[in-house]
């Protein structure tokens, strides 16, 4: 299945039922490594839910094999949680891709696309909130690390996470 080709297609909203599948099925499994069983129990109902709005925005992509949805993830010009930065920012979101593929360099061609169309787009700088399992993904991707951050996902809950930037 490695050599299959992956197709690369702008997000829709008809996707919600896949894409959550991947982040429920995905999540998990990629972040046990460096998040503890009692944090993973309080985030992965909030990190997993599909975003809609990412679906229909026009800077969200999926990744098929064979028709098979196989991982996702763009950027917006809001920041997650909401706020605009500055008009050359954009900022990474809700990237994923399937357990059982990594390091295939099916994520790597999704933000291939993700940054060179952002760019297109006049995007000058990205920012991400990379999860701690994550941040050698986006370094090999040439993110740079700014520093750790804990990410409020609601009221009291919070995630460890590592702020990142690429020019």
């Amino acid at each position: 299945m490695e050599d299959l080709p992956i197709n690369i297609r702008l997000a829709c909203a008809n996707d919600f039922e896949a894409v959550s599948s991947l982040l429920t099925q995905s999540c998990p499994v990629l972040l046990k490594a460096r998040y503890a069983e009692e944090t993973l129990k309080r985030v992965l109902p909030l990190i997993t839910r599909c975003q809609p709005a990412l679906l229909t925005s026009g800077t969200y992509y999926v990744a098929e094999r064979e028709g098979v949805l196989v991982a996702a993830g763009g950027w917006t010009w809001n920041a997650p949680g909401g706020g605009v930065g500055p008009v050359d920012l954009a900022h990474i979101r809700h990237v994923v891709t399937d357990h059982r593929l990594v390091r295939q360099g099916i994520g790597r061609q999704l933000m291939g696309r993700a940054l060179a169309e952002g760019a297109m787009a006049g995007v000058r700088a990205f920012s991400c909130f990379s999860t701690l399992t994550a941040e050698p993904f986006y370094k090999a991707l040439g993110f740079r690390t700014v520093g750790t951050v804990d990410i409020r996902l609601e009221p009291g809950n919070f995630m460890a996470a590592v702020e990142m930037r690429r020019p």
